[in-house]
């Protein structure tokens, strides 16, 4: 009997075959747990779960490449009415992209430092533009590119377990995927803090700051689940209904003030300098024990990455979420040309000795002749989307 439904195989179209192998794999991916990436449709959702828990998630080029086909398939597909996106382990939502891998291509010149920032904003665009409702559970550590995967869809659902941060300016780099488009539109100053400062926010916190848009249990987030799957054709009212029910019963933390309230004041006034050296004056010259920790953060990040960041933050304050990523692209090539990256991510993430050497070292020899370079349009290799 098997023998007779496999004997057309052969008489395929090469192509068919192709599909039918392609087909197959896909199948299998489902179910293959060792997969970096699993993508399912389960009732009206498609669900795609980040699976590299020994890497908290940490996303890299096969899994963008996965993901973003499956998205626009999704979108397309009447039966699809709604796209979850989670993590396993327990730990991490996604702590970010594969920077290890992006610096040895960096170095060696490697296509890979293109293609990554390249393939990875155009996934960023494809969320903020989805045409289905996109429920992100960042139940766990969400930084960086985690936050790229989450931030500009529909929905974010943290939990107590959320670890929210834009930590790039201590490794030579910027909160990029789209950090130029949501931090200045967060409330005050608190962006530009954040981006600065790479300060962490921590469960309802995330929510408080305008990240998320609603906060669930994480014991709860499995039931959450079980209902969004089972919703019948939902509408974006539906989902939102459903969430804002969860959300109305999670009670822990409920009375606990925002972790930056007692300081909006002086974030909101000190962080509003038109360029970094009168921020950093007018830290000093506030002289708080507040202002003083943030002089004391800041000193320990790349001057260039802080000069770039501040102004990527002021442009994109008004530009669509398509001109901040092609803004941004170009900013990530300037990176892979210069010297702190490398030097951060050697610091911070393969010695481990924390003390960077940034070239260069203070922030009035960052010319704004350097920084202007930095943000020139690349012709055709500028970001196309």
């Amino acid at each position: 009997m098997a023998a007779r439904v496999l004997r057309p195989l052969p008489r395929l179209k090469p192509f068919n075959r192709l599909q039918v192998i392609l087909q197959h794999l896909k199948m299998s991916k489902h179910t293959d747990s060792t997969a970096e990436v699993l993508l399912e449709k389960r009732g009206g959702a498609g669900i795609i779960t980040l699976n590299r828990p020994k890497a908290l998630n940490a996303l890299n080029l096969s899994m963008i490449r996965q993901i973003y086909p499956q998205i626009k398939t999704w979108e397309q597909d009447p039966e699809t009415f709604l796209i979850i996106i989670r993590g396993t382990g327990g730990k991490a939502f996604c702590a970010g992209g594969d920077i290890r891998a992006i610096t040895d291509a960096g170095k060696a010149g490697d296509r890979l430092a293109q293609d990554f920032f390249r393939e990875e904003y155009i996934l960023n665009n494809a969320i903020g533009t989805c045409k289905k409702p996109y429920v992100a559970l960042i139940d766990g550590i969400t930084m960086g590119g985690g936050v790229g995967l989450s931030v500009h869809g529909h929905f974010r659902v943290a939990t107590e377990k959320t670890l929210f941060a834009m930590p790039e300016t201590a490794i030579g780099l910027f909160p990029d995927v789209g950090g130029g488009y949501f931090l200045p539109r967060l409330s005050g100053k608190i962006g530009c803090y954040l981006a600065l400062t790479g300060f962490r926010l921590k469960g309802r916190d995330v929510l408080k700051a305008g990240i998320a848009t609603h906060f669930v249990e994480s014991e709860k987030i499995p039931a959450l689940e079980k209902e969004l799957i089972e919703l019948k054709s939902p509408s974006t009212e539906n989902i939102a209904d459903l969430l804002n029910s969860y959300h109305a019963k999670s009670k822990i933390d409920q009375e606990k003030e925002f972790v930056l309230d007692e300081h909006m004041e002086k974030i909101n006034s000190l962080f509003s300098g038109n360029s970094m050296e009168e921020i950093v004056k007018k830290l000093k010259q506030d002289g708080s024990p507040f202002a003083i920790k943030q002089l004391e953060t800041i000193s320990k990040m790349s001057p260039t990455s802080l000069k770039m960041t501040l102004r990527q933050l002021r442009e994109g304050a008004s530009m669509s979420l398509q001109d901040v990523l092609t803004m941004e692209y170009r900013l990530s090539q300037a990176c892979m040309r210069g010297h702190d990256f490398y030097e951060g991510v050697r610091a911070v993430l393969i010695d481990k000795d924390q003390s960077p050497r940034w070239k260069p070292a203070a922030l009035e020899e960052v010319s704004d002749e350097f920084v202007d370079e930095c943000f020139k349009p690349l012709g055709n290799n500028d970001l196309k989307l």
